[in-house]
């Protein structure tokens, strides 16, 4: 395939583009929470309330990318960043991920932040050559609704 960074189109998402973004992210091996915080209800809602923002990049016309943007006001997150297996290692990863964080940054989150599960070794190499710090002294806590979430 002849490809070149410059022919990625980022697009703004719409409901309708809910199907084919979880199936990019099953396609990438992420877990999907169709019970809980993936599902199509939950995701409207978070879009209406306006904490919630998708980036999609597109390969002439095929979504090859795409990132979930949330915040709480204060703090931004990265999340759910998924690429197209035939699109790895091209560079579209930094290009979301540089999106995301203007996007925050043109709403005023100074601090932008991003939870990767050990596995998903692709995404913490490109955040952390895009200057994000580890920190190993953490501990990370969740209380669920339930285990669909």
């Amino acid at each position: 395939m002849n490809f070149d960074l410059t022919q990625i189109r980022f697009r703004k998402f719409s409901i309708n583009d809910y199907d084919a973004v979880v199936e990019l992210w099953e396609l990438s091996g992420l877990p999907i929470k169709d019970k809980g915080r993936d599902r199509f209800e939950k995701i409207q809602e978070e879009l209406k309330r306006g904490i919630a923002h998708f980036i999609l990049a597109d390969f002439e016309s095929q979504l090859v990318g795409v990132a979930l943007i949330t915040h709480d006001g204060r703090k931004g997150w990265i999340n759910r960043l998924a690429i197209h297996p035939n699109f790895r290692k091209k560079g579209i990863g930094r290009l979301i991920v540089e999106k995301a964080e203007e996007y925050l940054h043109n709403i005023d989150i100074e601090i932008i932040a991003c939870l990767i599960e050990n596995y998903n070794q692709e995404s913490l190499e490109i955040f952390q050559k895009l200057g994000y710090i580890e920190f190993k002294n953490m501990h990370y806590l969740t209380k669920k609704k339930h285990p669909g979430v």
